[in-house]
């Protein structure tokens, strides 16, 4: 079978995850990227002087011998990255060559922006060990960002007019798509290669998840400076958590009344499983669950005038339910493994075994604060541990939600106590019952550590929680212990 292309090209800028895209290429069977192969100041690697047998002075005599090495080369499908700014002379032929796979690799230009000066200020490029990272906040610049902005235009002009001109198509990847393993794999498919990945590679971590705002020491004067551009999501918060499916045979539907709960674990599934089985008299196991796609659409049809609702729960009040529950317990159920990964590589301070008289107060807050800066780490995905649906963020699960069936109702754990009954009243119930509230978390309760401290902490790890969902400061549900 004849080959699809001869070579690939990966057309990017600084910044904007050719590295993570590089990693996962070289992961795919018989797939090389060679790096930078035509930067002018090193030739594939920083500090190589050498590719593949050809000398950085033989390239730079003769840079088409190499691209003609690097089609030569063992495997399936050989290819490099090509930056603005890399050998021209490279750049023209491979445009035109319709067996040249063309790889345009994009990022918000604000966000490849500050990121790039960050790096030149920490002289950090690539970060594996989130323990290293190098933390630094720059001054914008309008000026300097209008002539990176044009710049990058001019290149992706340049690009778009080239592919038009010669009849041919690229694949086009974004950066927030580099965590997608689908898309990684429809790359693959695209390429005409046979090897797929099962995972993607989690060995570069992101450095700067944080917002763009946040990332300046002038954000006032950036968002001047930007005021008449609409298109950077200044205060978009980056998501790098996994994307979720709709987690259909966690749905539970009353056996009588035409509701549905779609549960955000975390804390309320209890009491609120609990009311939809006292409001048809039934125990919980006569709740309707379990169910596949397409026995919920059964149901779903089978209920005209059904309703479908999911309850939310503040974000500190979730993490802290989530820390107890499954990390500083070590009862059946809890996370043991990777409760022993927080204690011995992220020094969170929990006993081996937990007493009544070996943990006090004062140390289940200083390692509830170590639980909230991990789950900000991990929720940006700079953390080997995965992201579980017990913490990842509520955003996300009705993101999960929404690829199957939108809930009709999205209610916050302070309102289900006069919320539940009313929507039972609408669907015929004279008398409903009122739900019971949460089960107080043990050791200790969250009322029992609280403070703006705490508070700001969620707020970093949940940024797209509070500001998709409104949350505020967190205030004791009425009748919590």
């Amino acid at each position: 079978m004849t080959a699809k292309f001869d070579y690939f090209i990966v057309l990017a800028a600084m910044r904007t995850g050719s590295n993570l895209l590089e990693t996962n290429l070289n992961a795919l069977d018989g797939v090389t990227c060679h790096g930078e192969a035509f930067n002018p100041h090193f030739i594939g690697r920083l500090k190589s002087e050498s590719l593949m047998g050809i000398s950085l002075e033989d390239r730079d005599s003769d840079p088409l011998n190499l691209v003609q090495a690097i089609k030569s080369a063992p495997g399936e499908l050989n290819g490099f990255r090509f930056f603005q700014g890399h050998d021209p002379r490279v750049l023209e032929p491979a445009l035109t060559d319709p067996r040249c796979a063309k790889i345009i690799l994009t990022r918000n230009p604000l966000d490849s922006y500050i990121s790039l000066n960050i790096a030149r200020e920490t002289k950090q490029w690539q970060l594996k060990n989130i323990k290293r990272r190098r933390e630094a906040q720059i001054e914008f610049d309008g000026q300097e960002f209008e002539k990176y902005l044009d710049q990058q235009q001019e290149f992706q002009l340049l690009l778009l007019h080239q592919l038009q001109a010669s009849g041919q198509a690229a694949f086009f990847i974004a950066y927030d798509d580099l965590n997608r393993l689908d898309t990684l794999n429809g790359l693959a498919a695209w390429l005409g290669v046979s090897g797929r990945l099962s995972t993607i590679d989690d060995t570069l971590k992101p450095q700067n998840p944080e917002p763009a705002l946040s990332k300046v020491t002038n954000p006032g004067e950036m968002e001047q400076a930007l005021s008449r551009i609409d298109s950077f999501n200044l205060h978009h918060a980056p998501s790098f958590e996994p994307r979720r499916g709709p987690a259909i045979g966690n749905y539970i539907a009353a056996p009588e009344t035409p509701l549905m709960y779609l549960p955000v674990r975390g804390g309320v599934e209890t009491p609120v499983t609990r009311w939809l089985a006292d409001l048809d008299a039934v125990g919980s196991d006569g709740l309707i669950t379990n169910q596949n796609r397409k026995q919920t659409r059964r149901w779903l049809q089978a209920h005209p005038g059904h309703r479908k609702f999911t309850v939310l729960r503040h974000p500190l009040a979730r993490a802290h339910t989530a820390f107890c529950s499954y990390i500083l317990s070590a009862e059946p159920g809890a996370y043991l493994k990777i409760r022993n990964m927080l204690r011995n590589r992220f020094k969170i301070p929990i006993p081996g075994q937990l007493r009544k008289d070996n943990y006090p107060a004062e140390q289940h807050y200083e390692a509830f604060s170590a639980f909230l800066t991990f789950l900000r780490q991990n929720l940006a995905g700079q953390t080997p541990v995965r992201v579980d649906g017990v913490w990842c963020s509520q955003a996300q699960v009705l993101e999960g939600m929404a690829s199957f069936a939108l809930p009709d109702l999205i209610l916050r754990e302070d309102e289900i106590a006069s919320a539940l009954p009313d929507l039972a009243r609408r669907i015929g119930h004279e008398t409903p019952p009122t739900p019971e509230s949460s089960a107080p978390d043990v050791p200790f309760n969250l009322n029992d550590i609280y403070d703006s401290k705490l508070e700001s902490l969620a707020v970093d790890a949940y940024q797209r929680d509070y500001l998709q969902f409104g949350f505020a400061n967190w205030k004791p549900i009425t009748g919590e212990g």
